[in-house]
């Protein structure tokens, strides 16, 4: 393989963690070493935004593993690429690539050092990004670049030769930025806006599982008021009341109630809580039984299922309270048997694969099926769909992956799935979410967080992923969001991962935040979980 220098003219100021896309054009001519593209280094600091002296970078944090930055110098090979493995981490020769991932919060920091720890992967970029990514050194974050605008996205890969666009949140998938990165021929990892109605309507979803005999919870959809409270009071509490659109995992109400139930009628229908999102809701029988996660990579044709995981939605101690976006996670979950997770994939997964290819949006992305293992029948039931990664779960998921991310996800792109599979640590891994107090309802921003370095020295396999961070001028952690840390470990089995969790959870200084005591207590229910207050 022989090296050619180019003149590189990219519109950015490098001066730490807090270099900026800017109007200053920077003429740097950098050569590469010949030979194997991986003797070649190039180091990058950890923010590309508004230069703003209040956050310069410490000059020894920088990406790791950014062995050759193919947008700073191209390598051209003089014979045909050898075939690839993907099945294992450093196995088989593979193609290089860059990254941009899609997203500002804990999901996105995993999915940035999972594929930063990935041997094809030359740089990671992640947009917005937020504060702890960039201190971490998973990736060069991009505050500045709009990732509402797909031709701002678009100009980004071409200036910085992306190769993979991974997409974390919802939002801009339901939006349609997948189909616009797709159309400019930009690999991309997350489905169509048609596909995304899986999670962005969840009456399409259940009409989806009608059609094509997949098990879920009895419903009816209703815009009317009045017809919905007098189904409501045919069925009975409890009863599950759904906003139909997004709601950033908040349009949920399980009512034990008759009186619940109308007043979460009333809230979307009436008062406009969940605006848009909210003009449609979904009444649903009430299923009791224990809740898990189960995710699968998808082609458009062929699914593989990933690691099971089991998160905590209520945000209190025993799972009572109000639903949030999740306060803790552990995988694998012991209520997903072998058994079981094969009848998912044969009962839901793969019918609702063919049934949206038959419908003509191919899901290409992860499905996230959020399922009720039936306590009556002990069998799987479809309680929704997400159309990405789950937060806090990926979180569990990243730390345990020991393949190659970025090409697994390259090949789910190419529809070229069939055949590979997926290497994971054994033992466990569990996560704590650290929320600001008030969460999920109203809370103070700007709160210190101190101590996270000691915590994440308590044990080798202690990560603590960044949700909700930003630095103040002292260069001090500060809370910005509702979930803002997640504390995550791996163990040889569920008890020492949930034990080294704590254990870095006890070391932060953060009195403005909160967590419970008690996640992965259906695992282990002998446990006596008792933590600091």
């Amino acid at each position: 393989m022989s090296c050619v220098t180019l003149n590189l003219v990219p519109s950015i100021n490098l001066n730490g963690r807090n270099a900026s896309v800017n109007s200053a054009r920077l003429s740097n001519s950098l050569s590469c070493v010949f030979g194997n593209s991986s003797s070649s280094s190039f180091s990058f600091l950890g923010y590309l935004s508004s230069s703003d002296s209040k956050n310069r970078c410490d000059s020894r944090r920088v990406i790791k593993g950014c062995r050759s930055f193919s947008s700073v110098f191209k390598c051209v090979s003089q014979k045909s690429e050898p075939s690839v493995s993907i099945n294992a981490r450093g196995n088989g020769a593979s193609e290089r690539v860059v990254v941009l991932v899609i997203g500002g919060g804990g999901r996105e920091h995993a999915l940035c050092y999972a594929l930063q720890r990935s041997p094809s992967c030359d740089a990671v970029f992640c947009a917005p990004g937020n504060a702890g990514i960039s201190n971490s050194g998973n990736a060069t974050c991009i505050p500045d670049l709009d990732i509402s605008d797909s031709s701002a996205v678009i100009s980004f890969c071409r200036q910085w030769n992306v190769g993979l666009v991974v997409v974390g949140p919802e939002a801009p998938l339901v939006a349609g930025l997948a189909n616009d990165l797709g159309k400019a021929g930009i690999l991309t990892f997350g489905p169509s806006a048609e596909a995304s109605a899986l999670e962005g309507s969840k009456n399409f979803m259940k009409s989806l599982c009608d059609k094509y005999g997949i098990p879920t919870a009895k419903y009816q959809t209703f815009t009317d008021p009045s017809a919905a409270k007098q189904y409501i009071q045919n069925q009975g509490a409890p009863i599950v009341i759904k906003a139909d659109g997004l709601a950033a995992g908040k349009g949920v109400i399980v009512a034990m109630t008759l009186e619940e139930a109308y007043e979460a009628v009333d809230s979307m229908l009436v008062k406009g809580a969940f605006g848009s999102a909210g003009c449609r809701v979904i009444a649903e029988e009430y299923l009791e039984g224990e809740e898990a996660s189960f995710f699968a990579l998808v082609d458009g044709e062929t699914a593989i299922p990933l690691e099971s995981a089991q998160d905590h939605k209520r945000v209190g101690d025993g799972d009572v309270g109000p639903n949030t976006g999740g306060m803790g996670a552990y995988s694998p979950a012991p209520v997903l048997t072998k058994e079981l997770q094969s009848l998912v994939m044969e009962s839901i997964i793969l019918p609702t694969v063919k049934g949206m290819a038959a419908e003509g949006c191919k899901f290409v992305g992860v499905l996230y099926a959020g399922l009720m293992i039936e306590k009556k029948s002990g069998l799987p039931k479809l309680i929704e769909y997400n159309v990405r990664f789950g937060d806090p779960e990926c979180q569990v998921l990243m730390v345990r992956l020991e393949s190659d991310l970025a090409q697994v996800l390259l090949a789910a792109c190419r529809g070229e799935l069939r055949g590979v599979s997926l290497n994971w640590s054994p033992g466990s891994a569990m996560v704590v979410v650290m929320a600001s107090k008030g969460y999920p309802g109203s809370y103070e921003k700007g709160t210190v967080i101190k101590n996270l370095e000691e915590a994440e020295n308590v044990a080798p396999t202690v990560q603590i992923f960044h949700a909700g961070t930003a630095l103040d001028a002292d260069g001090n952690f500060i809370a910005t969001g509702g979930r803002v840390l997640g504390v995550t470990a791996k163990g040889s089995d569920l008890q020492e991962a949930r034990d080294r969790a704590y254990q870095a959870v006890e070391e932060i200084n953060w009195p403005g935040g909160f967590y419970r005591r008690d996640i992965g207590w259906r695992a282990l229910p002998q446990k006596q979980f008792a933590a600091r207050k």
